[in-house]
């Protein structure tokens, strides 16, 4: 489990072909200093198993699910990285409760520049929109934000000087995708009020009538 707060901006050192899978090799001093192999470490929000470390660097890797499913596919030798441990017990949850497990991808489609922040806005998947509200939680490259607002096929993000200086999504242009992980809380209510309460059971009036308000208001 992560929290969506960037501990490095890493760096992509080397990638091998495999066929149906690829091996990543990442530069990160930071996240290295006490890994080793079986660990976990997000990706740009992918969570992945660390198979060996080096001097500052680790390898992992990434199936082709992975790589179909999140933006990691497209990263090449230099491409930089958005690097995080996962959380300590006992730690502080500073962004939001993260699973590393990339929903699908978006795309930047702008940015606009304030006087001490940058509003960006992300074109998402259709089958995702309904996770995404105003003020609401959602992983981009790995990074915890609060959504400004959320229309049928966007939301947009307000990125400050820190973000923008230490996460590649200060980097990250028009046409740029990025992973995407929606609040697994959101996926939940939705099972458990639209498909996986009452199963099989008479829910009553109330009930039936709570799940479609739910359900209208996930749409």
């Amino acid at each position: 489990m992560f929290t969506g707060i960037v501990e490095e901006l890493g760096e992509v050192a080397a990638v091998e072909n495999l066929g149906d899978s690829s091996r990543f090799t990442l530069r990160g001093p930071l996240v290295t200093q006490d890994a080793k192999h079986g660990d976990s470490i997000a990706v740009n929000g992918v969570c992945l198993t660390v198979v060996e470390t080096g001097a500052g660097t680790f390898t992992a890797d990434v199936m082709a699910e992975t790589l179909g499913r999140s933006g990691l596919g497209a990263l090449v030798p230099g491409s930089r990285v958005n690097l995080e441990r996962p959380m300590a017990l006992g730690g502080r949850l500073g962004g939001h409760l993260v699973q590393g497990h990339v929903d699908g991808t978006g795309t930047i489609v702008s940015r606009t520049p304030g006087e001490h922040w940058e509003l960006v806005k992300v074109a998402l998947p259709a089958g995702l929109a309904r996770y995404v509200v105003e003020k609401g939680s959602v992983t981009v490259d790995g990074v915890s934000l609060t959504v400004v607002d959320a229309g049928d096929d966007f939301f947009t993000i307000s990125l400050i000087p820190t973000t923008l200086a230490l996460t590649t999504l200060g980097i990250k242009q028009p046409g740029d995708p990025v992973n995407l992980e929606v609040d697994v809380l959101a996926k939940y209510v939705e099972r458990l009020l639209g498909r996986g309460a009452g199963h099989g059971q008479d829910q009553g009036p109330d009930s039936t009538a709570a799940v479609a308000a739910v359900e209208e208001s996930l749409r």
